[in-house]
């Protein structure tokens, strides 16, 4: 027997969950723990030009804020990967469990995959603005089931 009606609170759950730690990254630990200029020095140090922290740190605090919000959840999910793919790289040589010195890759690879899983799932329930569906660009129709 299945029973959909749950599925758009379950994608709910996910979105604000998964909106709740970028914000959560990005405003209390890159601005209110390490500042903005300790993140940037701390990207410096990985090769990485200083400035992309400071897009880092934007592109996690206004992708977890509309995430949050439900707006145009699928594209803001996708969009936010390859912010993770950089801290899944970053954590990669430390080993498994994120509790290892310098924190271990699992958590940014799930990370990943929660993204992926909620830009294939949708808005869910309480979103403000439905995300324009991928299917629907190519040409593809849609069932109630699928959006």
């Amino acid at each position: 027997m299945t029973n959909n009606s749950l599925a758009p609170w379950g994608a709910t759950l996910l979105r604000v969950s998964l909106g709740l730690m970028f914000l959560a990254h990005s405003v209390i630990l890159k601005l209110g723990v390490f500042t903005l200029a300790g993140t940037a020095a701390y990207f410096e140090s990985l090769g990485l030009p200083a400035f992309t922290a400071y897009l880092v740190f934007a592109a996690e605090a206004l992708g977890g804020l509309l995430l949050v919000l439900g707006v145009q959840v699928r594209w803001v999910s996708l969009a936010l990967i390859p912010v993770l793919a950089g801290a899944f790289w970053v954590h990669s040589g430390n080993g498994w469990v994120f509790s290892a010195e310098g924190g271990g890759w699992e958590y940014p690879l799930f990370l990943i995959v929660l993204a992926a899983v909620q830009a294939m799932i949708g808005d869910g329930a309480l979103a403000l603005s439905r995300s324009i569906d991928p299917r629907r660009l190519l040409g593809a129709t849609t069932t109630a089931a699928t959006r």
